[in-house]
């Protein structure tokens, strides 16, 4: 028994590497699957065996890698380099307390990577379960029953039904193919996507076309196969194996970080060198001078900022996908917030994609298909059918009364959703239902696949059994739909044994391929005037809004693509509602300076209907560019019509989204890019940012850098939001951040110049850097957008996180109102004490510890007043609410308590040399931090009045 359970694992498990080669009869009977495919049972023993279809990620980096990674920015080495210096001095002059300022920088190193590697790897299981949101599924065939299931979930005897979009989701042999195509680029590096067969075609399995793989990617028609391989067995799997990943590109806000450390560092060394230079001529002490240079480089570095710009990422990330927009990378969400140029899909995105059959216009008639006809009408329905399938074949014979127009302009509304077979001939049912690639479903919509085919085959299963139909008239060859030839063709056999060719696609196409179409008369034959007839009645329909199917079909006589002599049955109109929301999402964007583009496969007149509907034309003439003109117009031209408010492209094919894109890219702007199909993929990973349709194709999912899990346009503009809003947060925390460093530095140069007692010892520096910013700062990264922040122009490219102006607020003026607020209590406490210029104190004196307790605690008084202040970056701070962040205020009274702690915890008195004082020197520092806010409004006001010099020195 154990013997056999071996084989059946190995069987199931581990391919031999000739399933290509030997017979489908030998390959079925290897892997003891019938054509029901894998009982429920058998499955679940395989998956047991051989275990889940999932790689295993090559080149992962280890956790313990990951934590070291951390320690390698230049604020850690800066901190490092201190600490190894600290020890030294402590070596050579021991009792100084350097050995405390050296072990409080390595706490502040160990400190802060291990807080910023926290933060990371919780975004990243965070992502992980985003991930999981969509986990990619597969379509399989087992007990005979077609089955949605998990890809991880599949099992070598599994039969997998593919289509069009699908991505492989393992290594499988064909046993039914219909126009299929796969891009094996993935794994042979093929440019162009094969046809596949069911027969071996090379005696490499790679090269062989009775095989797929996994991760390769359906380009057009659908077939089944069976699968042999699974996770690391597969071509993929072994691959993976071999294969170390490449090293991450920086996104432009890790530059942006980067450029901001650099300059920090830079600042701080210059002064550090500077200062110790100065202090060994004035003082003449090496050692002394280097433990001050030491404190200055400490002063100057913000050792917070890094954990805290990762935990705002991760909360922004957070904020969004609770928003249903599932960020993939935790940096690319400021890159939302540059966007200038919105090009959006119209199914599913500005509508709610729940399409339904709402017009029908039958040859040139029109059907009124709500009201009931009797038996007679209904007999003769059938006869005029029969006379229909005759007349095709050049026999004319008259139409039943059923079909003949009730006097309405050509076209009907259906009101009500009531269908009635004895109104359509059986062949206009026929065409809509084979002529299909939708799968009729239980759950709502009622059907799995494009939602025009579903519209399509739900309207024609409520005439007849479609699933009775496809048995009784089965299709022998497909022509699947292109975008470039707008149409479809199935070849099917009927009972009878003759040959049937369906067609359908955009009217324009189909009316072309027409020699005759059915009339009340029976069959007329068209010429270009009737023809052009057609069209102008097509038009009426499309002039609502409605996307127009045109369905035809002829008898053929041999299985190949046809291209004349068909009859035309006549025009389908769906309609899929607007969501509610998307006037008001595109009324934002437009206020934001932000151009919607919109792209769409319909007719002109229908894409032109919808977006006057959905506003976008509100802002101007409607330009309307098709396809066709796409590929006429010079690069002139088409700028030139771009430069115009509303714009949208019809008639358009996926491919073309990407020369819009370059397009709009060549012409400065930063471009958003929607889409769903294999084809949207490389306009949107070549877009500044590309959004994929959480229902999308795994392929478009994977280029994106953003999801919508809800397809839903007015969620990118929420997350357009969103990515404004953090950039701004990050922007008020860097100067919250900052402004507590002139209040650091000031006292190492007082010191030295002044030679008075140092004002601020490093420990309370890194209490201040560590302990009491912390938390207002995440809590400002946590801070809703400002009231304007949609109605300001997009921000240029170029504008940096550290600017002159951020510089300039921050050092130029809350930083000295700080460091006065600083100096003013420490002085007062000195005077008051008795103490005279020039006259040193030793560390232990209780004098000296008040002073310096004094002036850590004004700093903190200042900073509580700044994080106030920095909630906003143009809007009042009074205008947000006090309660609108209640993370401010669990921020504001982590500083008072941890400022309670220094200075009557008698532990935090000896760590950081404090000591209780008189609350009356700690109220001293209030007027300052009451200047403080109000030249920060007044900055506010002045920016908000666009006062040119206010604006030109304190934008930031």
């Amino acid at each position: 028994m154990e013997k056999e359970s071996a084989g059946n694992k190995n069987r199931a498990c581990s391919p031999r590497g000739d399933e290509h080669l030997i017979s489908l009869s030998e390959f079925l009977q290897r892997l003891d699957v019938s054509e029901n495919g894998l009982s429920e049972q058998e499955a679940a023993r395989r998956l047991k065996e051989c275990g889940p279809n999932v790689l295993e990620e090559a080149g992962k980096e280890n956790i313990f890698k990951r934590y070291v990674r951390q320690f390698r920015n230049f604020f850690s080495i800066l901190l490092t380099v201190g600490a190894i210096l600290s020890f030294l001095g402590e070596y050579l002059d021991p009792g100084q307390g350097n050995i405390y300022i050296g072990i409080a920088l390595v706490g502040v190193v160990i400190l802060n990577g291990t807080f910023t590697f926290v933060q990371e790897y919780q975004a990243a299981k965070t992502m992980e379960s985003f991930r999981q949101l969509l986990p990619p599924h597969a379509r399989v065939l087992r007990e005979g029953k077609e089955r949605d299931i998990l890809a991880s979930e599949l099992v070598a005897g599994d039969i997998i039904l593919l289509e069009e979009g699908d991505k492989v989701p393992a290594d499988g042999r064909l046993i039914e193919t219909n126009v299929l195509k796969v891009d094996n680029s993935a794994i042979t590096g093929e440019s162009e996507p094969q046809l596949r067969s069911l027969e071996c075609t090379h005696p490499n399995m790679l090269e062989c076309r009775n095989m797929v793989f996994s991760g390769t990617l359906v380009q057009s028609g659908n077939g089944n196969a069976v699968i042999f391989a699974t996770g690391q067995n597969t071509q993929i799997g072994s691959l993976a194996t071999l294969t170390e990943q490449t090293s991450e590109v920086d996104t432009p806000i890790r530059r942006e970080l980067n450029h901001f450390i650099k300059i920090i560092s830079s600042i701080a060394i210059t002064l550090g060198v500077i200062f110790f230079i100065l202090a060994f001529i004035l003082q003449d002490v090496f050692l002394a001078s280097l433990i001050f240079a030491i404190g200055i480089i400490v002063a100057n570095v913000p050792e917070g900022l890094l954990p805290t710009v990762t935990l705002a990422l991760s909360l922004a990330s957070r904020r969004m996908a609770s928003r249903n927009a599932l960020i993939k990378q935790l940096e690319s969400v400021e890159t939302l917030g540059s966007t200038t140029v919105i090009c959006t899909d119209k199914t599913g995105t500005l509508t709610q994609n729940k399409m339904a059959v709402n017009s029908i216009m039958l040859g040139f008639e029109c059907l009124l298909l709500e009201n009931p006809l009797s038996t007679k009408k209904r007999t003769e329905g059938q006869e005029a059918e029969e006379s229909i399938s005759k007349t095709a074949v050049g026999t004319n014979s008259d139409v039943a009364e059923g079909i003949t127009d009730p006097g309405t302009e050509g076209f009907c509304v259906l009101e009500k959703p009531v269908w009635e077979p004895q109104r359509l001939p059986s062949v206009f049912i026929r065409a809509a239902g084979l002529c299909n690639n939708a799968k009729l479903y239980e759950s709502p919509p009622g059907y799995t696949g494009d939602p025009t085919e579903g519209a399509l085959l739900v309207f024609a299963n409520s005439f007849e059994d479609v699933k009775k139909l496809q048995n009784d008239y089965p299709r022998l060859e497909e022509f699947p739909f292109d975008s470039l030839t707008k149409r479809m063709e199935v070849i099917c056999r009927t009972p009878e044994g003759k040959l049937e060719v369906y067609l359908k696609g955009a009217p324009e196409v189909v009316v072309k391929m027409c020699s005759f179409a059915i009339d009340s008369g029976g069959i007329t034959e068209l010429d270009e005037t009737k023809q052009q007839q057609l069209l102008d009645r097509h038009l009426r329909l499309a002039k609502k809004g409605e996307r127009i199917i045109a369905l035809a079909y002829r008898q053929g006589d041999d299985l190949r693509e046809y291209t004349g002599g068909f009859v035309f049955l006549g025009f389908i109109g769906i309609l899929d509602p607007l969501r509610p929301e998307a006037r008001d999402a595109i009324a934002r964007c437009y206020a934001a300076g932000i151009k919607v583009v919109m792209i769409t496969g319909d007719h002109p007149v229908t894409a032109e209907s919808i977006a006057k509907d959905v506003g976008l034309a509100d802002t101007g003439k409607l330009e309307i560019i098709t396809g066709e003109e796409l590929n006429l117009l010079s690069r002139t031209e088409l700028a030139s019509r771009l430069k115009n408010p509303s714009i949208v492209f019809a008639r358009t094919s996926p491919v073309q989204k990407l020369k819009i894109v370059q397009l709009f890219q060549s012409e400065g702007e930063i471009v958003t890019m929607t889409g769903d199909g294999v084809n949207d993929a490389p306009a949107i990973k070549n877009a500044d940012m590309g959004v994929a349709m959480g229902s999308g194709t795994d392929v478009a999912r994977e280029a994106a850098d953003m999801v919508l899990l809800d397809d839903n346009f007015a969620t990118i503009v929420n997350a357009v939001e969103e990515g404004r809003t953090v950039f701004d947060n990050i922007k008020k925390f860097i100067v919250y951040i900052l402004a507590s460093n002139i209040p650091e530095i000031l006292p190492f140069i007082a010191f030295v110049l002044l030679s008075i007692p140092l004002p601020m010892p490093v420990q309370l520096i890194l209490a201040i850097d560590l302990g009491t910013d912390m938390l207002p700062a995440i809590a400002l990264g946590m801070e809703k957008g400002e009231g304007d922040i949609m109605k300001r122009p997009p921000r240029s490219r170029s504008e940096k996180l550290l600017t002159p102006q951020l510089l300039l607020t921050a050092y130029g003026v809350k930083g000295p109102i700080e460091a006065a607020a600083g100096f003013f209590c420490y002085f007062a406490v000195l005077f008051e004490g008795g103490w005279t210029f020039g006259e040193q104190l030793a560390n232990t004196n209780p004098l000296y510890r008040q002073a310096i307790t004094a002036f850590f605690s004004a700093v903190i008084i200042c900073q509580i007043a700044n994080v106030f202040a920095s909630r906003t970056r143009f809007q009042s701070v009074f205008s947000m609410g006090l309660f609108s962040n209640r993370q401010v205020l669990l921020g504001i009274a982590s500083e008072l308590l941890i400022l309670a702690l220094i200075i009557w915890n008698p532990f935090a008195n000896l760590i950081f040399n404090t000591t209780p004082i008189n609350l009356m020197y700690i109220l001293l520092a209030v007027p300052f931090a009451v200047l403080l806010l109000g030249v920060d409004e007044l900055r506010k006001y002045l920016l908000r009045k666009n006062v040119s010099w206010a604006v030109r020195f304190f934008k930031w």
